[in-house]
């Protein structure tokens, strides 16, 4: 087969180069010179004759197909997935090294192998270590088809043979197409490798899974433009030190984003966790003070989390403000709102604010039961444990209403708790919803029911 030429093209001006160097002839940027390949005109144009019309419709004529979906046996990942795998699916997860990716991977297609047809692509373990791993966790593999490769154009040949309905390639960092002369993990293989497996998964309907490495700031690696060409974009989030992980989508074109399922690594690989919220309620013993939960929402699922503050003097000329889990910039803007309108100043303290159980909560749900358990720690006086907050804290001092109350309220009803600060304009309109509601227009009336 001929040798297909490759050019190297500047990401910012497009000019392009036969060779790489390190400057930009055209705009003068440095590092933007990336390798592509080089398609011959005859076959760019081989799909599509000029003048030739397309078929344009109207939005109203065009009536959506029933999306069939394919069960992966694991109910958290289904959740994730917007209901389960879609045919023709292109999936994306990520995470850090260890988290769990192959052992859910390995776990998933071992239950839908029972009755449909997969096939495991590993550039990166061996067939040994793969079986290896099935075996500690107790899998059955007599339906799970396995190939250890790294070309692109044999893992494509290979799935013209076998014909699943559904791979996975772990990972894709590691190939490599030989239309390009890079290294495997380089921009252009990590590109040119991805566009040639989605093309193949879209134009055959198979669903596909990529794993992707990430890099230390916790972002995937290689080119931003990965994420646009996939359908669906999971992240892997948790300690490698705790047994819980958390599995979140950011992008998802047939279902809800930011839904997460929740998993307990255990010594069978991955439990799956039916009731978050029991499991980062762990609190024992008495009240304590600078505790308080907290119902934030992830996705379609409320969930109940510990919010725990801790103020202390401080003797630094700028006092610090430490946030685990919580926007840190928000914070700061709080405890301005709390001084500004409640007469409270921390501006001598130390303040460190917490979610137990490694959750981040980046919603503005959280504002009220932050505060909440600042002055609680300040003034050294426990909330009680059958408390509940949520709400937003605006600059002017009022406390706004946040999206889907009333089932933040029903979550901590079923779970036992007896009172719930929350915003008036969140108050269910009708029925007795079994908890104590303490409605609060302002800031200062918060503050004083908590007093």
């Amino acid at each position: 087969m001929a040798k297909v030429k490759s050019v190297f093209t500047c990401n910012e001006c497009g000019a392009s180069s036969p060779k790489w160097v390190g400057q930009c002839p055209s705009c003068n940027a440095w590092n933007t010179l990336y390798e592509a390949a080089v398609v011959p005109a005859s076959t760019a144009r081989a799909g599509r004759q000029y003048g030739v019309p397309a078929s344009v419709r109207y939005l109203a004529e065009v009536t959506p197909e029933m999306i069939a979906r394919i069960p992966t046996g694991i109910s958290e990942l289904d959740r994730v997935l917007g209901g389960g795998l879609v045919v023709g699916s292109v999936v994306l997860i990520g995470g850090d090294p260890g988290i769990g990716k192959s052992t859910l991977l390995t776990q998933a297609m071992a239950t839908i192998g029972q009755s449909t047809h997969v096939l495991y692509v590993s550039g990166e373990e061996s067939s040994d270590q793969i079986a290896l791993r099935a075996q500690r966790l107790g899998l059955k593999g007599d339906r799970l088809r396995l190939l250890t490769e790294n070309q692109v154009e044999i893992i494509i040949a290979c799935a013209q043979t076998e014909h699943p309905q559904v791979i996975v390639v772990d990972s894709i960092q590691t190939m490599f197409t030989e239309f390009l002369q890079s290294a495997p993990g380089s921009v252009a293989q990590v590109r040119e490798s991805a566009a040639q497996l989605v093309r193949f998964a879209k134009q055959t309907g198979t669903a596909l899974f990529l794993v992707g490495h990430v890099t230390k700031e916790g972002t995937l690696a290689g080119p931003r433009v990965l994420e646009h060409m996939v359908d669906t974009v999971l992240y892997f989030e948790g300690d490698t030190g705790s047994a819980f992980r958390i599995i979140r989508a950011v992008k998802n074109r047939f279902g809800a984003v930011n839904e997460i399922g929740v998993f307990a690594m255990t010594e069978t690989g991955l439990r799956e966790v039916g009731n978050p919220s029991s499991m980062f309620l762990s609190r024992q013993g008495d009240a304590v003070p600078g505790s308080v939960v907290l119902a934030t929402q992830e996705g379609t699922r409320p969930m109940l989390v510990e919010v725990q503050a801790l103020v202390d003097q401080s003797h630094l000329t700028n006092p610090r403000r430490v946030c685990v889990g919580l926007d840190t910039n928000r914070l700061a803007m709080l405890l301005a709102v709390l001084h500004r309108h409640a007469g409270i100043a921390t501006f001598d303290q130390d303040v460190f604010v917490n979610v137990v159980g490694g959750v981040r909560v980046m919603e503005t749900a959280a504002d009220l039961a932050i505060l909440a358990a600042t002055v609680s720690s300040l003034r050294n006086r426990p909330l009680g444990k059958d408390l509940i907050a949520f709400g937003e804290v605006g600059l002017a001092g009022e406390v706004r209403p946040v999206q889907r109350g009333q089932e933040r309220i029903r979550e901590a009803a079923k779970l036992g708790f007896k009172r719930a600060l929350v915003p008036t304009a969140n108050m269910p309109k009708k029925g007795d919803v079994g908890i104590e509601l303490l409605p609060v227009r302002r800031l200062t009336e918060a503050l004083e029911i908590l007093q």
